[in-house]
């Protein structure tokens, strides 16, 4: 017996300038209503005339940030996706202006549980689990005491 995904029925908004990113997502995300936006006029009309479960923004591109502050004025968690902006400061603004998750897109194969637990955990216990199941990449890209430079930001929990 398999487990239904907390996913399933949901309306996720995935927003990338890379079509086959957004194809791959849509190919990840079978089991919920999938909308995909190229672009952030796009994505801009779609939010002001829609509340997704979920949102998925790049942030290069799209101007993913700038989508971060509508999403969190509307209280749709927002997962941000980026390839090139995989940075210590995207990483600490994601974090800052309220972003669920901060996800490379080489590691998009591994999004969908994860979402399944932006959906049903709480904000601290999603960056924690993050932190948990990415570690490995966070300290490779940003080095093994990333985390120290994280203690002051809002929601993060650091593991020691």
């Amino acid at each position: 017996m398999t487990k239904k995904s907390s996913l399933k029925d949901k309306t996720i908004l995935a927003v990338d300038d890379e079509p086959d990113v957004l194809t791959l997502l849509a190919e990840e995300l079978d089991m919920c209503q999938f909308i995909a936006k190229t672009n952030y006029d796009e994505a801009i009309a779609y939010l002001m005339a829609h509340k997704p479960d979920l949102a998925i923004l790049d942030i290069m591109g799209v101007n993913g940030f700038e989508l971060l502050k509508v999403c969190t004025g509307k209280r749709i968690p927002a997962v941000m996706l980026t390839a090139h902006a995989f940075t210590m400061d995207t990483l600490k603004t994601s974090i800052d202006m309220g972003a669920k998750a901060f996800f490379p897109k080489e590691k998009v194969r591994e999004l969908v549980p994860f979402l399944e637990e932006v959906i049903t955990a709480g904000h601290k216990e999603t960056w924690q689990r993050l932190s948990e199941r990415l570690g490995e990449l966070f300290n490779a890209t940003f080095g093994a005491d990333w985390k120290k430079h994280l203690i002051d930001v809002g929601p993060f929990i650091v593991t020691r």
